[in-house]
């Protein structure tokens, strides 16, 4: 237990900007061997955070409108991860959007500068979840928020185990002590905590079309980001495991929100008895 207490906040350090400080921090140590087997709990770090999220945005609606209440649930989330995903999102957009070959595309994701690509990308995106979370009934905020947290970052999980790393000779790629020291217990763990809320989910409301739709266009998106590394890189880097999480988190909001939104609007029109 002491063990499994430790990776998850090697896990937190590693995936947030949640403090880890004090005697605790030196409890923990740092150590990068640790960050593969950490994995295990990637998703339950995006269970945490997306609590915290959920409680700004129920707090905000006590007093603010449904839209400012999503928005600045989503500012926390960004603090709460130093905007950590995102920035791999603007950089795979920069690179896959820049570049047509390998080298030239592993070369931009390198540079620490964003370009036109990557600051659309970013704009588009948190356009789409903000849009997304605002017109989705507040009663599902917090479980939206959760479930897409957690399964997305098993999503990235998926993407490191099918594929290999594109980095292996870079000592300082942030990613590849995580790639290099993941087991597949590690693996089957982490995806396991990424669909646990999800089923939960359908348990508690004994509906499991909003969580399955959900899941399924997040499956499709990882799928074709999966598809757009393996062809233009043959392996993943760090910057692609953030773009596959965003993605996924975003189109995980979308699935919820068709199932949702159809159920509102079957519910305004039917006709009164």
């Amino acid at each position: 237990m002491t063990r499994q207490l430790r990776l998850f906040l090697v896990a937190l350090q590693f995936y947030s900007r949640v403090p880890v400080t004090g005697r605790l921090a030196r409890w923990v140590g740092w150590n990068p061997a640790l960050l593969g087997p950490a994995t295990r709990y990637f998703p339950l770090v995006g269970v945490l955070l997306a609590l915290i999220q959920g409680l700004v945005f129920v707090l905000a609606s006590l007093t603010l409108p449904h839209p400012v209440a999503v928005l600045l649930a989503m500012v926390v989330g960004l603090m709460l991860t130093g905007a950590f995903h995102e920035d791999g999102w603007a950089d795979f957009c920069d690179a896959f959007g820049g570049a047509a070959d390998r080298e030239r595309t592993l070369e931009i994701m390198r540079d620490s500068r964003i370009g036109a690509y990557g600051a659309l990308g970013v704009l588009m995106l948190l356009l789409l979840r903000f849009e997304t979370l605002a017109h989705i009934d507040s009663g599902w905020i917090v479980a939206a928020l959760v479930c897409a947290a957690a399964f997305s970052r098993g999503c990235a999980v998926l993407l490191m185990i099918s594929l290999p790393y594109a980095r292996e000779e870079d000592d300082q790629a942030k990613a590849r002590p995580v790639a290099r020291e993941l087991g597949a217990i590690d693996a089957v763990v982490a995806l396991a905590l990424s669909l646990l809320p999800v089923l939960v989910l359908m348990i508690w409301t004994g509906d499991g079309t909003p969580g399955g739709l959900a899941v399924a266009l997040a499956l499709i998106g990882t799928m074709v980001v999966r598809r757009l590394v393996r062809r233009r890189l043959g392996a993943y880097t760090g910057d692609c495991l953030g773009a596959v999480q965003q993605v996924a988190e975003t189109a995980f909001f979308l699935g919820m929100l068709i199932v949702l939104g159809s159920v509102v609007d079957e519910t305004l029109v039917a006709p009164t008895p």
